[in-house]
């Protein structure tokens, strides 16, 4: 899609899983754990690295067939966050150019910060392990009344960088990330290179699709020009 003029950000604000960190790999295999241990394969992690940026309700969806319309659920999502819990870093990494996106944006004094509907006892570990403690700002899932996709995130993130929501951008990898972002009247940015889940991005009216990080870099140099 063409670089469209955006205004200059005082601020970039990114979700979390997909986004800034690939964390399928450990949510899958606290998944899967479930499934071996009921005497079942391992689901293709193909299968489950789309519905990643879902957490428990779509991974467990995917692999044990259960929603939170059924009895057992509440049970099953306890014992997956206890596995992954027990391996919250243990293949999570950031995505390839992401630690040069935020070192860039700090040396042109952008505030970066994170809005996730992880909730903040797994945030809370997973951050400082992967090197985004230096975050201006950690929202979670439940930090405020509401998650994502209701503006509430967003609009606490940017009061606690003291910003105005139009001076931020919001970057995520799904489509509830453009919602809130576009809700709390922020540019928003789909970030491609995550998961996406089961709609393509080009179908949730961004301001822009960056298929890579450097993308987003490259946004920043048009809006300055």
């Amino acid at each position: 899609m063409p670089i469209p003029q955006l205004p200059i950000p005082r601020a970039v604000l990114f979700d979390l899983d997909g986004t800034l960190a690939d964390t399928a790999p450990d949510l899958a295999a606290a998944v899967n754990l479930m499934r071996t241990q009921r005497g079942l394969a391992p689901a293709p992690y193909e299968q489950l690295r789309p519905v990643a940026s879902a957490g428990a309700r779509g991974l467990i969806g995917v692999a044990l067939n259960k929603t939170p319309a059924d009895a057992e659920y509440d049970a099953l999502r306890t014992e997956f966050l206890d596995n992954y819990a027990a391996h919250i870093a243990d293949q999570t990494t950031l995505f390839h150019e992401v630690p040069e996106l935020l070192q860039q944006l700090e040396q042109q004094h952008i505030l970066w910060g994170i809005v996730t509907n992880k909730p903040a006892l797994y945030t809370d570990a997973l951050v400082p392990l992967i090197g985004l403690a230096h975050a201006s700002c950690v929202i979670s899932g439940d930090t405020t009344a509401h998650a994502k996709p209701h503006p509430a995130p967003m609009i606490e993130a940017a009061r606690r960088i003291k910003l105005a929501p139009n001076l931020c951008w919001y970057v995520g990898d799904d489509l509830r990330d453009i919602q809130a972002g576009q809700a709390a009247g922020m540019p928003t940015i789909a970030a491609a290179w995550g998961y996406c889940g089961n709609t393509e991005p080009h179908s949730w009216n961004a301001d822009f699709i960056a298929n890579t990080p450097s993308d987003l870099l490259k946004l920043l140099q048009h809006a300055a020009t």
